[in-house]
């Protein structure tokens, strides 16, 4: 393992909170970000800490360029440089598309599609110097699957899934890996009280966060190395 951190936006609950907890167990010094949660992001971080790993909380908005350079730069002072990126900070404002307020799609298009490529042009000047990186996009089976009333949710996503890819192979010669993990219904808060999805799982069961962090965790490791452009979908068939 390189000497670095670990950032995973979005990490004071669910699949990020998850993802924090797998990538300690990996051993890497993790980040844990949130923009409104601080109470359940410093408990995280001090849980980890209990069990032996490293983590710091830090509270930024990853939709602020500004507030991005300033978590980057906490964590490269206090944790090493960022060679370990999680993009999972992610909304929902649900709605029908005649009836979409704007700031309803701008909103949705820039937590979870603008912030990624904020955060990952900001993480790759380590990784490039570093010759090593892994970076993990957390998109949705709702991405390249329509759901009513989520156009602005599924709009973000399918372009989180073409961001993955293109900077994948902009970046593979040079030791970085990009892949997204394609999580379908799993026990959130950001899940609550999406329908259409729960009876067509072939499964029969909604998926856990700690599901979703294992694969995380094995893209962000050195065994996956040569997986970099893929979308690992975890959804209980569903898209299947």
């Amino acid at each position: 393992m390189a000497d670095g951190c670990a950032i995973v936006t979005g990490s004071a609950r669910g699949i990020g909170a998850a993802s924090a907890r797998a990538l300690a167990a990996d051993g890497w010094p993790v980040v844990v970000n949130y923009r409104s949660d601080a109470d359940s992001a410093e408990a995280l971080a001090a849980s980890i800490v209990d069990d032996g790993g490293r983590a710091i909380a830090i509270g930024a908005d990853v939709t602020d360029p500004d507030q991005i350079d300033t978590l980057f730069g906490r964590a490269e002072e206090e944790l090493g440089p960022v060679l370990v990126l999680v993009n999972n900070a992610g909304m929902r404002a649900d709605g029908l598309a005649p009836q979409l307020a704007a700031e309803q799609w701008n909103s949705v298009l820039e937590t979870n599609l603008s912030a990624a490529f904020h955060t990952t042009r900001r993480a790759l000047k380590p990784m490039l110097r570093a010759r090593f990186g892994r970076i993990v996009n957390v998109a949705s089976v709702v991405g390249p699957r329509a759901n009513a009333g989520q156009s602005n949710y599924a709009a973000s996503k399918a372009g989180l899934i073409g961001l993955t890819k293109t900077v994948a192979v902009e970046v593979a010669r040079r030791g970085i890996t990009v892949n997204a993990v394609a999580p379908g219904l799993v026990e959130t808060k950001l899940t609550e009280g999406v329908n259409g999805l729960a009876d067509e799982i072939p499964a029969r069961r909604a998926g856990t966060p700690e599901e979703v962090a294992a694969c995380v965790r094995f893209l962000t490791s050195e065994q996956a190395g040569y997986v970099t452009g893929s979308v690992l979908t975890v959804d209980g068939g569903l898209s299947a």
